[in-house]
């Protein structure tokens, strides 16, 4: 086995040494950052009640007017062509598209539900709520409607809109809370809540569209002494017939910041009492879906109370018998999407496997057989037992929609969304390389080499660091600020390492971080850049950087205090002090169980061990801090501390701001801003000369 290993590992040093990413003299450009901002994404697709037709959107950032955009269009299965069906003008948004029927669609536009027919006739309003609703969807065997509005306290939509109003004449803004959470991600707790919705929608004599008296489902479980911790739903399904709903939900506690418990409930839509589904087990429960003909549900649950990385188990629920089974339980990894094949009998399930997002099917029997072995798959759904629809992208293959053959295995493209503006643009693969990291694991890692390259030369590089910590950088385009095309093409020999913590690698190798967060993924990153730079020579040493954002940021501030062999370092929404971290933050759970308790002993040791803050002493390297207002993960005060010590202590920094973002960059404008920042910062800081104007 170690003779078969060393063979494996000398292969890649030989492909890694020797291969040009592109022939000198090319004349495809880089990946500048006009050109990012102005592709195309694509949308899950949603397959026609016939098998036919597919709809699926698409979006879009127009840097000229300042807008997004996002249109509809419909797919023929069979013959592949495409049809847009509504504006694709910057500022028009179409979203949420669902089947009335084979031959005429819905979606949502300024605040409306539309219903067009596929002869592209003129839409019509169907439904105008006075408060902005989502999830939407349509099951004609019962007529029935079905979305997610936020709502005040045993109020209809139009009583809620009312309140609203009022709220906003208030004399005084203050908010008053007794228990947590007061705030979540980027939002402070509100009286109004999200909830599932259901009406029949029907046709009056007028041939008017009306909707007849809506069911609250959070309304049917028991009350809550806190309104601004009652029930909450936003995640749900409906059987194809629509006789049935499911949908999750957190139970109304004092504890909610530290406990992951999210728990599945099933109710019929004629005579609605949501019926506990999870009540023997006390993880997170998400994702459920009927199976196609109604029989069954499958949800993805984690058992591991506290912990919001556990394994995903597949938990299957028989509406007949009422039981729960689940299938493939000695199944090392953990799958991450699931939708039901069309026999059935099996499920098709996206799961994250050595930097990959692959497509797995399994059997109720637990039986499993890889239909995908290569790039990322994000989205998958069935269109008959031979065939199902996929967004399948790789690190230098933009996402489109593809068709894949459930029986031979094979895939086809069937969009090219982003043809144009790619064709004359060279990306550049990702190449594979393992080593030995912290315990003597195994440990992988991708490369991307820079635009232009040539072997001969000398390249500085730059070490891209994944968040969660439990997370992986894995084959597939991003349209983050985490796209290492973006780095390779402003001239970075572009390196990412799936640390120990990272999913895709075995559970056990995803539990690990516990109570290691500076140790074990440090080790890892100091590990892979050693076997890197000690083999290809092309790297220059003298001219690296790392980069990271949110546990990636935290890593690179842990990094400032333990090494110098960074030229300049950029944390992004990065943690500084696990302590303040731990008070500020929104999920009590998540610090709690991956490093512990500041105010019990044991805890506090072990958040002190792992505490970059502990280290500042020690920090040097040039670092540029990103930090979005209203991200309550990691509060703007981590960055901020991070920055005002480097000033005062004479260490060149900047503070890039962004009072209207949260833990992402999610404004184009913004996008375009935070890589002029970056690239600007990390090509001062190697003295390199980007193959395009940055600035």
């Amino acid at each position: 086995m170690c003779g078969l290993w060393m063979c494996l590992a000398a292969m890649l040093l030989y492909t890694l040494s020797t291969t040009n990413a592109l022939e000198l003299g090319s004349n495809k450009q880089p990946l500048d950052i006009k050109t990012f901002h102005s592709l195309s994404r694509i949308g899950t697709p949603l397959v026609s009640p016939n098998q036919q037709l597919a709809l699926f959107t698409t979006s879009y950032y127009s840097e000229e007017a300042n807008k997004n955009a996002a249109y509809i269009s419909c797919l023929n299965i069979t013959t592949g062509n495409i049809t847009q069906l509504t504006d694709s003008s910057p500022g028009t948004i179409a979203s949420n598209p669902l089947w009335f029927d084979d031959q005429t669609i819905g979606y949502l536009q300024k605040g409306a539900l539309y219903r067009q027919s596929l002869n592209q006739s003129e839409p019509i309003i169907v439904f105008q709520p006075p408060v902005p609703i989502s999830n939407v969807a349509f099951r004609k065997e019962q007529n029935l409607l079905t979305f997610v509005a936020s709502v005040h306290p045993n109020c209809s939509l139009e009583e809620s809109a009312i309140k609203r109003v009022q709220a906003a004449k208030k004399p005084d803004t203050a908010m008053v809370f007794d228990n947590l959470w007061a705030r979540h991600w980027n939002e402070w707790m509100s009286m109004e809540k999200p909830s599932v919705f259901s009406a029949r929608l029907q046709q009056d004599k007028d041939q008017n569209w009306k909707l007849s008296q809506m069911t609250n489902y959070a309304e049917l479980l028991p009350s809550s002494p806190d309104p601004l911790t009652r029930w909450s739903i936003e995640d749900y399904t409906v059987s194809p017939s629509g006789e049935h709903l499911a949908f999750i939900t957190r139970q109304p506690s004092e504890n909610m910041t530290w406990s992951t418990n999210v728990d599945v409930y099933l109710t019929t839509t004629f005579n609605p009492r949501p019926r506990l589904l999870t009540g023997r087990v006390s993880g997170a429960a998400s994702a459920p879906v009927f199976s196609w003909d109604g029989t069954k549900l499958a949800w993805l649950q984690m058992e591991t109370p506290g912990y919001e990385s556990d394994i995903n188990r597949i938990y299957v629920y028989t509406l007949s018998t009422r039981e729960t089974i689940a299938i493939a339980y000695d199944w090392g990894l953990s799958p991450h999407a699931i939708s039901w094949a069309r026999d059935n009998k099996s499920l098709l399930a996206v799961v994250g496997k050595q930097g990959r997002n692959i497509v797995v099917r399994i059997g109720l029997d637990g039986k499993r057989r890889e239909l995908t072995s290569t790039g990322s798959t994000t989205a998958i759904r069935a269109v008959n037992n031979q065939t199902a629809l996929t967004v399948y992208s790789q690190t230098d293959i933009s996402p489109d929609l593809h068709m894949l053959d459930l029986q031979r295995l094979t895939t086809k493209q069937l969009t090219q969304i982003n043809r144009k503006a790619l064709e004359n643009v060279h990306l550049s693969k990702a190449e594979d390389f393992w080593f030995t990291g912290a315990r003597g694991d195994r440990v992988h890692g991708w490369i991307l080499r820079p635009y232009n390259f040539d072997r001969r030369q000398k390249y500085p590089l730059a070490l891209m660091i994944h968040g969660g910590p439990q997370q992986a950088s894995s084959q597939g385009f991003s349209f983050s600020q985490w796209n290492p095309n973006m780095y390779a093409s402003a001239g970075f020999v572009t390196v990412q390492i799936n640390f120990h913590g990272s999913q895709g690698y075995g559970q056990n190798f995803t539990n690990s971080i516990r109570h290691k967060w500076g140790d074990y993924p440090y080790e890892d990153l100091m590990r892979g850049l050693d076997y890197v730079t000690s083999r290809l020579k092309f790297v220059d040493t003298q001219r690296m950087v790392a980069l990271g954002g949110s546990f990636g940021g935290y890593m690179v501030n842990w990094i400032n205090g333990h090494t110098q062999r960074f030229r300049a370092l950029v944390s992004h929404d990065g943690k500084f002090s696990t302590i303040s971290g731990f008070y500020g933050t929104d999920e009590l759970w998540f610090p709690e169980w991956d490093l512990g308790k500041p105010w019990d002993p044991n805890g506090r040791a072990i958040l002190e061990e792992n505490n970059p803050e502990r280290f500042a002493s020690s920090f040097k390297t040039p670092t540029l801090f990103i930090q979005g207002e209203h991200d309550f993960r990691i509060p703007a005060t981590e960055s901020l501390g991070a920055w005002s010590m480097l000033r005062h202590r004479g260490i060149p920094s900047r503070l890039v701001y962004f009072p209207d973002e949260d833990h992402w960059i999610n404004h184009g404008g913004n996008s375009i801003r935070w890589y002029t920042e970056v690239l600007d910062w990390i090509t001062k800081w190697t003295n390199t000369t980007a193959p395009y104007k940055i600035r």
